[in-house]
């Protein structure tokens, strides 16, 4: 089992990479994708530490994980299939952008986020998205709350701050009541306190994780309620320019929303994707791997999305 679709810390999760690493061991998947928003911050720390993992898994009876997240991992005195797997870690991203007004994501698996074209870009994006922080945090203000981004670095340091991260901030600060009442009142879309950002188009997204080396992929498509033709429209564009897969497995699909971007893969020859759209704390009903609970995504899929199958 795999999970291609995980946040951590580094954009608005609430788990380390590390910690994602170990829990990934616990719930038993072989791989899991980080695609934090707009960021490739954490790909390095969780490579790397499920690489000392494995070097003292297989130097050690015993390995021990970092984090309180995990047990101890046995690895001796058991049979070869019942030793703990650590889990190969897909680099990944997801982008926001923006489609005739909606707001649509694009996922880039196995990316070369080390590509300097790549992380320029990223640097753009990520200045921009500091410009539009600044300002909300102005607007915020004249609601008689106290916060700059500043405070909202320092509280949440290393993240590439979100409108989740917002909405933290207020919770935790006393403003509002829960993290929905941030969205209603101050943050969410046509809110008071809301300021869009410069985003790409899907197209520009695509081509950038192709340049980068990556697996283009659309993200859960039915959570942008477009109507069928312009979701149609949107895939038909995409596929002409190198879109490889789309997200056809996602936590909050039902039978009929799965068949239906099954059906779409299958009209325009694109490859399944599928995730857990992991948060942490930040969406408490998701878990990782298992969505809702009956998120289930097969090890071929990722192997389907691999670059040499494409």
């Amino acid at each position: 089992m795999v999970d291609l679709h995980v946040h951590s810390t580094c954009s608005d999760g609430t788990f380390t990479p590390e910690e994602l690493v170990d829990y990934a061991i616990q719930k038993g998947l072989t791989a899991f994708a980080l695609t934090d928003h707009d960021t490739v911050n954490g790909l390095d720390r969780a490579i790397r530490y499920a690489e000392e993992l494995r070097q003292a898994q297989a130097a050690s009876p015993v390995i021990s994980s970092r984090n309180d997240a995990a047990a101890r991992l046995p690895v001796s005195s058991v049979p070869d299939s019942d030793v703990p797997r650590v889990p190969e870690i897909i680099p990944g991203i997801e982008l926001s952008t923006e489609y005739k007004g909606k707001d649509i994501h694009m996922v880039g698996l196995f990316i070369d986020y080390r590509q300097p074209e790549f992380a320029h870009y990223l640097e753009d994006f990520i200045r921009s998205r500091e410009n539009r922080n600044e300002k909300m945090c102005a607007l915020l203000r004249e609601h008689d709350i106290d916060i700059t981004y500043e405070a909202l670095l320092a509280e949440f340091p290393g993240a590439v701050i979100t409108r989740a991260h917002f909405a933290r901030y207020l919770l935790s600060h006393g403003y509002i009541q829960s993290m929905k009442e941030a969205f209603d009142r101050y943050v969410g879309d046509h809110c008071p306190c809301f300021v869009p950002r410069e985003k790409v188009t899907p197209a520009q997204a695509v081509e950038l994780i192709l340049g980068a080396g990556g697996v283009p992929v659309l993200a859960h498509p039915i959570l942008y309620h477009m109507s069928d033709d312009r979701l149609d429209t949107l895939v038909a564009e995409l596929k002409k320019i190198g879109l490889v897969g789309i997200e056809a497995i996602y936590s909050t699909y039902n039978t009929a929303e799965e068949r239906q971007i099954r059906g779409l893969a299958s009209k325009y020859n694109l490859q399944i994707s599928g995730g857990s759209d992991f948060h942490g704390a930040n969406k408490p009903k998701i878990d990782l791997g298992t969505g809702w609970g009956k998120l289930y995504v097969p090890d071929e899929v990722l192997e389907n999305l691999r670059p040499e199958k494409k």
